[in-house]
């Protein structure tokens, strides 16, 4: 295999410190403050009764957990931020269990009340109904450290998929590196199951591995699957390149009812690309296809367009990472035209350029369903941002998400980019980042933000230049929205002053200003004052012309 396919690509983000994922003892010291919670006095303890300290303490392992992979999912989804929201969910997520656990007040093991249960039924024992946990569905061996896997321990894990009568359908081998001797033991259990799974995931399992014994071992992997009816498969994180795909051929070419296909971070060439769109028969079924961080480039990306021609039912496309430009770009989203159910589209971190944001737009009006679009770091300058705002505006109507981050956007773009905002009012998130907006171009995203967008939970303006009349004015629409999160306006030019007002319109709204520890007071803002010792006269003459710009809808 390619030695390159190897080494990940650097994802740039915006931020330089991560707030996720939480240290293990951080995690534990949050389990220890839900028990103390659970069997403290408190106004709940003395209405609904305190939990035993056992009963607390598992309630309390429950809940982190649960908080913990809801946020970890939110931060996998947003690969370009520093994790403060993932945070923010974190917290809303335990705070809200811990206080259903409260109201529910002790189990009572004689005379226990029945709990909400998704699945499993409700068998009468002693005249009190019991919930029987349901069959096990999802075999998982991926919790732990990453570590190779020889025969003894692959015999010993894959012992429950033995049993007779099992009801596994779904089966996550990811997070362990397989050996040639481990897969010959994992190969025929594989295929005693096979006709049972839909789901099958082998991202990252021959990590460390030389390339003949890896393509081996996926060798072994593919045969043991033959003729499985999966509905998603994941092969991530495995540096496949061409012979990689090739490897697996047994399994792709017997699926024909794929729903769901990852092949992210896998060194996807251009021949990679070719030996994808010939082996896997039909993907008319197909409504999620990922490709991010790969090497695809220009031709690759011509492959790709092939599948997407006959994807109908594609929900969700992404291709961000994978070298492509403009040549790339374009055939992909003409390609995209047949994609009428796509929901959620990721172009993120390519070379597009104007010539395929011109065809990008020509296609987005055949996408009525887009409710998510990303789009930073294209090199989409004023021309293309321009162009593919103006396609959303008339198209789209329940768009959640709008990302153009990083894209070289000036004010010559922002009358574009705020009418299409102003006509989303299901927006959710707003990216900007790593513009040129501006005070002038931050008013216009504050004017089209104004009325409405009752669902606004997140605007990133981070380095654009802005200084204080454009963050001022920015913060008071924004801190009006009553599902309001977060207002991200680190890294611009606002004054000290400025800044104070700024926290204090969010003074009764703690968590919801990001951090300002990258702004530079000292910058050459559009709005700051003209001398030390100015009263600031020219910065509220120049927010004053501009809350008056008008968001003209219909050019």
């Amino acid at each position: 295999m390619d030695p390159s396919a190897t080494s990940p690509k650097y994802e740039r983000r915006p931020f330089s410190i991560k707030l996720w994922p939480p240290s293990e003892n951080t995690r534990q010291m949050l389990v220890d403050r839900v028990t103390r919670n659970f069997t403290s006095q408190s106004i709940y303890a003395r209405k609904y009764g305190n939990l035993g300290k056992e009963e607390a303490e598992e309630n309390a392992k429950r809940i982190e957990a649960v908080a913990f992979e809801a946020a970890s999912q939110q931060y996998e989804n947003e690969p370009d931020g520093d994790g403060g929201s993932a945070v923010q969910l974190y917290a809303r997520q335990c705070s809200k269990l811990i206080l259903d656990v409260l109201k529910r007040g002790p189990a009572l093991n004689e005379d226990m009340e029945d709990l909400p249960s998704e699945e499993g039924d409700r068998v009468p024992k002693d005249g009190v109904e019991v919930t029987t946990p349901p069959p096990e569905t999802f075999f998982d061996i991926s919790k732990g450290s990453r570590s190779f896997i020889g025969a003894e321990e692959t015999e010993e894990i894959l012992k429950p998929l033995k049993e007779p009568g099992n009801s596994y359908s779904k089966i996550c081998l990811s997070n362990r590196s397989f050996g040639l001797e481990a897969a010959r033991v994992a190969g025929p259990v594989l295929e005693s199951i096979k006709d049972q799974l839909n789901e099958v995931d082998l991202s990252d399992f021959i990590a460390g591995r030389p390339e003949d014994e890896a393509l081996e071992v996926m060798t072994i992997f593919s045969t043991a699957l033959e003729g499985s009816i999966l509905r998603s498969l994941n092969l991530s994180d495995n540096a496949l390149g061409e012979k990689g795909v090739r490897a697996f051929e047994a399994l792709l070419k017997s699926q024909s009812c794929l729903e769901e296909l990852y092949l992210m971070n896998d060194g996807i060439s251009e021949e990679a690309a070719r030996a994808v769109c010939e082996l896997i028969p039909s993907t008319e079924k197909l409504k999620v296809l990922r490709f991010h961080n790969n090497m695809t480039g220009d031709e690759g990306a011509l492959a790709i367009a092939q599948v997407l021609k006959h994807c109908p039912l594609l929900e969700d496309f992404r291709c961000s990472s994978t070298r492509v430009g403009a040549e790339g770009g374009a055939a992909l989203s003409e390609a995209l035209e047949s994609c009428t159910k796509l929901k959620t589209l990721d172009l993120r971190d390519n070379m597009f350029g104007i010539e395929a944001a011109v065809a990008l737009a020509k296609a987005i009006p055949k996408l009525p369903s887009l409710t998510e679009i990303y789009l930073s770091y294209l090199n989409l300058e004023d021309e293309g941002a321009t162009v593919i705002a103006d396609a959303l505006k008339d198209s789209a109507p329940s768009l959640e998400v709008l990302d153009m981050m990083g894209n070289d956007i000036t004010i010559e773009a922002t009358p574009s980019i705020a009418a299409c905002i102003a006509s989303k009012q299901n927006l959710k998130k707003l990216n900007l980042d790593e513009n040129e907006l501006k005070d002038e171009g931050a008013v216009h995203i504050a004017k089209a933000l104004e009325t409405g967008h009752s669902q606004l939970k997140q605007v990133d303006v981070n380095t654009n230049s802005i200084g204080r009349a454009g963050a001022r004015v920015l913060a008071k629409v924004v801190v009006q929205k009553p599902e309001f999160d977060l207002l991200n306006i680190n890294g611009n030019f606002i004054s000290d002053e400025g800044i104070d007002e700024v926290k204090e319109l969010f003074a009764k709204f703690p968590g919801k200003l990001g951090p300002l520890d990258e702004n530079d007071p000292d910058g050459v803002g559009d709005a700051e004052e003209s001398d030390e010792e100015g009263d600031g006269d020219d910065d509220h003459e120049l927010e004053s012309k501009l809350k008056h710009l008008e968001v003209n809808e219909e050019d």
